[in-house]
């Protein structure tokens, strides 16, 4: 049997007509940069999310950087995250000239421990970058008082989270700001690049949508230096088409879930495997349904054999990266990001995914571990 880790024309070829008809529209107006379909989606996803502004961009890393641009960082700042992470996190904060500062993940739900971020903070600290991995959101509530407290900006690392909640509220309103992917992969994903800001705070939000057309109110007039980060009309059609379905895929990946749960308590040889623990309060929405495992990378190759897609979402931290060693970080500095790196692996979840499918794959891994 073929499992793969994501199967993007499963999600495709039902709402293929729909998508197409918009395509084809914008390709007989020649309309690409901007204008009314990227307003509309932003419209869409700021009522989605419960938020004022919605500001689209050219990718979830440019969400990032353009928050803390118009936050003020510069060179010299720092700003606290997390070593366990995809590389856009830190790198938005370095390509300004900051410090990302890491704090180490909470074991359980590889998000940000707010109980170590207090001591991160120094009078260089402008904000705390917390990242919602996976689909599940950090303890916000801990994490603003902290930032209320040391009067520093919060911005959600929301790009694997769009729908997630904490209760009651979605991602992208529990910060100052709210930072979205539309990576392919992602839950709303599109046909390439794309990215968005949710805010409340319309000081930023008019500062990001300057920004993101290189500081530009009026055209060919700059209040300040931005950046070419514009959503194009394709990315957004074919987005706000799909956030229509976001809410039926994200309870099918939620239903995967719960059956990967009910499958690895009944079968034997697998209680080794440690499942996705939620917190109280949280609405995971599963971007990634990620185990750790003995003998991950055995355990990978042999699932390979059988036909069956995994990933390491992240093989190697932050700090570790050959790029981030003028940090002066050694091995051991932040040690639960380290063990994840080392034990982590994503088993597919997709909505589409079949009873089938995932009994196989369950299967499979019993079958690794009888033998090992």
């Amino acid at each position: 049997m073929n499992v793969p880790l994501l199967d993007l024309k499963a999600q495709f070829l039902p709402i293929r007509t729909e998508i197409m008809a918009e395509v084809q529209a914008i390709c007989d107006e020649q309309s690409f940069i901007m204008g009314s379909r990227v307003m509309a989606f932003e419209e869409s996803v700021a009522t989605y999310t419960g938020a004022r502004y919605a500001i689209g961009c050219a990718s979830g890393s440019d969400a990032l950087l353009l928050s803390l641009m118009a936050m003020g960082v510069k060179a010299g700042d720092e700003v606290v995250t997390v070593p366990f992470t995809f590389f856009a996190t830190a790198g938005a904060i370095s390509r300004l000239g900051a410090k990302p500062v890491f704090v180490d993940i909470h074991p359980d739900t590889f998000n940000i421990d707010p109980q170590l971020i207090e001591r991160a903070i120094t009078s260089r600290t402008k904000a705390i970058m917390p990242v919602h991995l996976f689909g599940q959101c950090a303890d916000m509530a801990a994490i603003n008082e902290i930032a209320k407290r040391n009067n520093v900006y919060v911005i959600e690392d929301a790009a694997q989270a769009i729908g997630a909640g904490l209760q009651g509220k979605r991602a992208g309103v529990l910060g100052d700001t709210g930072c979205f992917s539309f990576f392919p992969t992602k839950n709303l994903g599109g046909f390439g690049d794309g990215g968005l800001i949710t805010t409340n705070d319309k000081v930023l939000a008019d500062s990001m949508a300057m920004l993101r057309v290189h500081g530009s109110q009026v055209r060919y007039l700059h209040e300040a230096v931005g950046i070419n980060s514009r959503l194009d009309a394709l990315q957004a059609a074919v987005l706000r088409i799909k956030l229509k379905y976001l809410d039926q895929w994200t309870e099918g990946r939620r239903k995967n879930a719960e059956r990967y749960q009910y499958l690895f308590a009944k079968t034997k040889h697998v209680d080794c495997v440690t499942l996705p623990h939620t917190t109280p309060g949280n609405f995971h929405v599963y971007n990634q349904f990620t185990v750790r495992a003995p003998k991950r990378d055995a355990l990978r190759a042999f699932l390979k054999e059988k036909g069956i897609g995994t990933e390491v979402y992240y093989p190697l931290p932050m700090h570790l990266q050959n790029c981030y060693r003028e940090l002066g970080h050694q091995k051991r500095s932040f040690p639960l990001s380290e063990q994840a790196a080392d034990e982590v692996m994503s088993l597919p979840i997709y909505a589409e995914l079949t009873e089938a499918q995932q009994a196989y794959v369950v299967e499979m891994i019993a079958e690794f571990y009888k033998r090992a």
